[in-house]
């Protein structure tokens, strides 16, 4: 099977809409490096194809990384910026000494993979999947980012998520000691501060796990809410390691998606954060 193949058979398999319909030519769904009439040797799914990554996919056989996101550094991958860049220069040739292909799956991904007759984003059924968390889901079943937790503590929730998503550590904002029954995921919460936090909040939720979190908007608002006796929380765990289960959660479906057999497993791109506390 051609990498080409692969990435159609992929991107067929799918939902073709999010955040409103998916064109070839402006998904976020591109080839990133890499040639694509090649024979695929070996698939490896990942949220960041970085350095270590690569050299992992090299080592296992496989030419072509499905990631999750960009692969330089930015939105859209646009690399005019890095003609005389140490980092692009270096890691391009790592990429070529390795043969390696890198296909970006994001909007389609998104949009949903085929799961008991309906499509479910599989990024966030792959986090929902990743904590035992399925039965808890309410809200959109489709695309999980609010659950209904037995009760515990922020605390303990932060925890058990530095467990089951084998991380370094994490952040709290707010009440450590909060009880939390109520949990969720919003989307990217950069500098801006709109509705969403507020309106969760009140209407109940106990504690956020987010991806991004920004000091001057969201975390003051918790710290706010916590220290005025409301018992709120909020975990901050990253944007990766939030949708890094959703990559390895495609391989339960990628196999029926290529009707081939082409060797695949997941390496994880891991938490990028080291912490150091007092």
């Amino acid at each position: 099977m051609l990498i080409s193949e692969v990435i159609a058979n992929v991107k067929a398999y799918c939902g073709q809409t999010w955040d409103g319909p998916i064109y070839d030519d402006t998904t976020r769904d591109q080839v990133l490096y890499g040639p694509v009439d090649v024979a695929c040797t070996g698939i490896v799914t990942t949220c960041f194809a970085s350095a270590d990554v690569i050299r992992q996919t090299h080592a296992r056989g496989a030419n072509l990384i499905i990631c999750h996101e960009a692969l330089f550094w930015n939105h859209g991958d646009h690399t005019c910026w890095l003609a005389n860049n140490k980092t692009f220069a270096a890691k391009r040739a790592l990429l070529d000494e390795c043969g390696i292909t890198v296909w970006r799956l994001h909007d389609h991904i998104h949009s949903g993979a085929p799961e008991n007759g309906r499509l479910v984003d599989s990024i966030f059924m792959g986090l929902a999947d990743k904590l035992g968390w399925r039965d808890y889901v309410t809200g959109n079943p489709d695309c999980p980012m609010n659950f209904t937790i037995p009760e515990t503590t922020a605390g303990e929730l932060a925890r058990f998520l530095v467990a089951r998503l084998g991380l370094n550590g994490t952040r709290i904002v707010g009440d450590a000691d909060a009880r939390v029954r109520t949990v969720k995921v919003p989307m990217h919460l950069i500098g801006q501060f709109d509705n969403e936090t507020t309106a969760a909040m009140d209407a109940g939720v106990d504690c956020l796990v987010t991806m991004e979190a920004t000091d001057f908007t969201t975390s003051e608002y918790v710290r706010d809410s916590a220290q005025l006796g409301l018992g709120k929380a909020m975990i901050c765990i990253g944007h990766f390691n939030v949708e890094e289960p959703g990559m390895e959660y495609m391989l339960r479906w990628l196999p029926e998606a290529l009707g081939a057999d082409v060797p695949m497993s997941f390496v994880p791109s891991g938490d990028p954060w080291t912490y150091v506390t007092a």
